[in-house]
């Protein structure tokens, strides 16, 4: 188990990105949350098993087709600090 503290570059606000890295995160059991930040990029924090994170971050690179330019992981040591994952503002 790990977490990561994850940044996601290109068109990343304004497509449902958000949610849609809530609706993958959950049926992968990770948990942590997702915003939008104010220099266009979206941030996430999530916990859980590595191999799914990458997975997430994959999923979401596929889904979104080429809008997704960067996903820029860096990895922590795991805190069991969330009960679920959610959006933040």
């Amino acid at each position: 188990m790990t977490r990561a503290h994850i940044f996601f570059t290109g068109i990343v606000q304004g497509v449902g990105f958000r949610y849609t890295t809530l609706s993958m995160a959950k049926p992968l059991g990770l948990t942590g949350w997702v915003r939008n930040l104010p220099d266009g990029r979206v941030e996430a924090m999530v916990e859980g098993r590595k191999e799914d994170i990458e997975k997430l971050c994959r999923g979401l690179k596929q889904y979104f087709d080429g809008s997704v330019s960067d996903c820029d992981i860096s990895y922590q040591e795991f805190r069991t600090e969330f009960k679920d994952f959610t959006i933040r503002s």
